[in-house]
């Protein structure tokens, strides 16, 4: 009884949002899907390496796949906007589980070539530019206002969790079976997400459609409104940056195992689960902080922390001191996502929501294209190190850039102009 009586206390005080019957069905299902997600993610990004050997095309991979983001983001939040999100997931889930499955019958089949890989890639890309923005604007539906970041930090602590044990099992797989089983197994996985959607039974936000506007014109209402508030403007900055120069460890981290460190699959799954711990124990101290609500502070410090830890990175070629150095890289990953995130959904108004999270997308994933690109030409010429270090250097200048810029315009703002602003 006691036990129960303290899982109770532990739920209403610091994880809230699962005390919500729409959410504990989607959590639920995340939380098998995600270990798949993790397992498919090294898998493809060692079988890249090992059919083509090149951190280039490696990169280019990441490259291919992110690139739906950064062409259909805009567009993808003027549609999710006009249909209900449990159908748009539905969709976009089912999509996702036929690419993972089609990725094991080819290497199954020892048929799978490099350009293969390059299509489902791409596919998968163009699934998850509406799927993701979709899965972040639902999350008000089905636990409103008070609880979001709550249930923001609950998303980041599932997706670490299964950053954790994802490569873990993906890895021991890959060296005993091969890479072929952890596509189907994430194929699999999904079947756990599509039953929660189905579970979930909550009144959609579908915004009225309006006479004679465009999808270019409503694209335009959204930057302008962005442009036009400081909070999202400055956040969204922030967010294009440390997207697309501090996330491409998919590209460096397997790399860097088999190049800096001389080692192999194991160490490349105990690596990405050094970060998933790092990224796991952020969220969970989100979680404890969720009912203070965003931290703007958070924001701009967690990024610069995350820069200086790229550099540590690129300066070790200890494998303890590597993972060591990934796993607070983790903290600052989920501070700086969780807080970002948070006061973007939070801040915006419900009209223009999806299509802020639209351009969250674009900014923080659709960047990714760029990244990866420039992270694997860094490795190809100046090695993983270099990349790490050249990755982490220019992203924190740009952050501490973005940090004066507003805080000289804030300076320049007068009493009237702050009090029109709020």
């Amino acid at each position: 009884m006691n036990v129960k009586l303290a899982g109770a206390r532990l739920v209403n005080n610091h994880f809230h949002a699962l005390t919500h019957r729409n959410y504990r069905y989607f959590w639920m299902g995340q939380c098998v899907s995600l270990v798949g997600t993790w397992m498919q993610n090294i898998g493809q990004a060692w079988l890249v390496l090992t059919l083509t050997g090149s951190p280039f095309l490696l990169g280019l991979i990441g490259t291919i796949q992110f690139l739906p983001f950064t062409c259909l983001s805009l567009f993808a939040g003027v549609v999710i906007d006009k249909f209900p999100k449990k159908r748009i997931l539905l969709v976009t889930q089912s999509m996702s589980m036929l690419l993972a499955l089609t990725l094991s019958a080819l290497v199954f089949t020892d048929t799978v070539r490099y350009g293969y890989v390059m299509v489902l890639a791409l596919l998968l890309g163009l699934t998850n530019t509406f799927d993701m923005p979709t899965r972040q604007a639902i999350n008000i539906e089905i636990v409103g206002k008070d609880d979001l970041m709550n249930a923001i930090a609950l998303n980041s602590m599932t997706f670490n969790l299964a950053r954790i044990l994802g490569p873990a099992i993906g890895a021991t797989m890959m060296a005993l079976l091969g890479p072929a089983w952890c596509f189907l197994l994430n194929g699999l996985s999904f079947i756990a997400v599509i039953y929660g959607l189905l579970q979930i039974e909550a009144v959609p936000y579908v915004r009225e459609k309006k006479q004679n506007i465009g999808v270019w014109n409503e694209i335009k209402d959204g930057l302008v409104y962005i442009r036009g508030d400081q909070v999202l403007l400055q956040t969204l900055m922030m967010v294009t940056v440390v997207g697309t120069l501090a996330y491409n460890f998919a590209v460096l981290i397997p790399v860097f195992t088999k190049d800096v460190l001389m080692m192999k699959e194991q160490m490349y799954g105990l690596l990405m689960s050094c970060l998933g711990v790092g990224s796991f124990g952020g969220a969970l101290a989100m979680s404890f902080m969720s009912k203070k609500g965003p931290r703007r502070k958070l924001i701009l410090i967690s990024s610069v922390l995350l820069s200086v830890f790229l550099l540590l990175i690129g300066l070790t070629h200890s494998p303890l001191i590597a993972g060591l150095c990934l796993a607070v890289t983790g903290v600052f990953n989920i501070l700086f996502a969780t807080n970002s995130n948070s006061t973007l959904q939070i801040h915006a108004k419900d009209e223009y929501r999806a299509r802020v999270m639209s351009i969250y997308s674009l900014v923080f994933a659709g960047s990714t294209p760029i990244g990866n690109f420039f992270a694997g030409y860094a490795a190809d010429r100046y090695g993983a190190s270099g990349a790490f270090m050249l990755c982490g250097g220019i992203c924190l200048t740009l952050c501490l850039g973005i940090i004066w810029m507003f805080r000289r315009k804030a300076s320049s703002v007068t009493p009237g102009e702050a009090l029109q602003q709020k």
